[in-house]
């Protein structure tokens, strides 16, 4: 009798601490799920090769009283060719937003390419044109594919991210 009510005992208490794991485990954190730039909404620091290839800029040195938009593309995607044509066409009303262009993995020649074609030093807003060599926003947004757009305020403050084609009146519509 006192075996059994041992070996009960010893069952119970060796069963205690995997239910309380199980239990902890059970309970998932609702920020566990967002990405991210859902966690963190100010405007996060990370490197953009210029296209020189040499000049590093960081995202931190972006100053605040503007609205900013960091757009992920790729200069052979016709998605990204798309939308670059549609802010251009519509680039008076968003002139206000400083625009930074990063690309993944691409050579430089490409991307010089890319701007050229796309005439990009004839506007003011758009402040640079690189390489996101460190892959950062491919994570920290959750990038599933290109044109990806991360809208801040003039606070730095994230407002949206577009994914997906868009037009500068949409642009326009999160800011104002």
């Amino acid at each position: 009798m006192i075996k059994t009510i041992l070996t009960a005992l010893l069952i119970s208490v060796c069963t205690i601490p995997v239910n309380a794991q199980e239990n902890t485990k059970s309970k998932t954190d609702a920020s566990d799920t967002l990405k991210p730039y859902q966690k963190y909404p100010a405007l996060p620091a990370f490197n953009i090769l210029q296209m020189d290839s040499v000049t590093i800029f960081n995202t931190y040195n972006i100053p605040e009283g503007k609205p900013t938009a960091i757009m992920l593309f790729s200069p052979d995607c016709q998605h990204c060719k798309r939308t670059i044509k549609a802010l251009e066409a519509g680039m008076d009303s968003i002139k206000n937003i400083q625009f930074y262009l990063v690309t993944e993995a691409h050579d430089m020649a490409d991307i010089r390419e890319f701007y050229k074609e796309h005439h990009l030093a004839g506007y003011k807003n758009i402040q640079m044109v690189g390489r996101d060599y460190e892959f950062f926003f491919l994570s920290f947004y959750g990038v599933k594919f290109v044109p990806d757009i991360a809208l801040y305020d003039e606070h730095k403050k994230l407002v949206t991210l577009i994914e997906g084609e868009t037009t500068a009146s949409k642009i326009y519509t999160y800011i104002h």
